[in-house]
């Protein structure tokens, strides 16, 4: 069987070390490129074609909501799986707008990060916590989104 293909973006070196600590020890799972903003994320899409990217949110030069947008432009068959320290709605709403196929909390994903790879990869949604369709709208306060610095 082919391993998924992945980019790992995040502007924090550790994590991006961790995360890939984590999936090297799955066999059906590749890392094979790591970028430290959006800008590069967009670059090494477009140069290694990886089958998914794990964008964070916030990263400097464009941030992972517009370098999501960029991505499925150049190269509409990867796929992009959100991660992000921010579990509000608008966050999550915004992901799904900019494409992404899934969506998760980093200080959830360890449970979760393999299994949201493999299901996103077939093309399913995976946003934990739920879609933006089953939470209220109202009452709720617009945070300010990570801009591309």
């Amino acid at each position: 069987m082919k391993p998924i293909t992945i980019l790992l973006a995040d502007d924090n070196a550790d994590v991006r070390r961790d995360i890939r600590e984590l999936l090297e020890l799955e066999a059906d799972l590749k890392v094979v490129g790591e970028a430290g903003n959006g800008r590069e994320a967009v670059a090494l899409v477009k140069k290694l074609r990886p089958a998914l990217v794990l964008m964070d949110v916030a990263m400097p030069l464009l941030n992972g909501l517009q370098a999501t947008r960029q991505i499925l432009k150049a190269v509409p068959a990867t796929k992009v799986l959100m991660l992000s320290v921010h579990d509000d709605e608008v966050y999550i709403e915004e992901a799904s707008k900019s494409g992404a196929m899934g969506y998760l909390v980093k200080h959830t994903a360890v449970n979760s990060l393999c299994r949201a790879i493999r299901e996103v990869h077939q093309g399913k949604k995976f946003f934990k916590p739920p879609p933006p369709g089953h939470l209220h709208k109202q009452n709720r306060k617009k945070p300010h989104l990570p801009s591309s610095g």
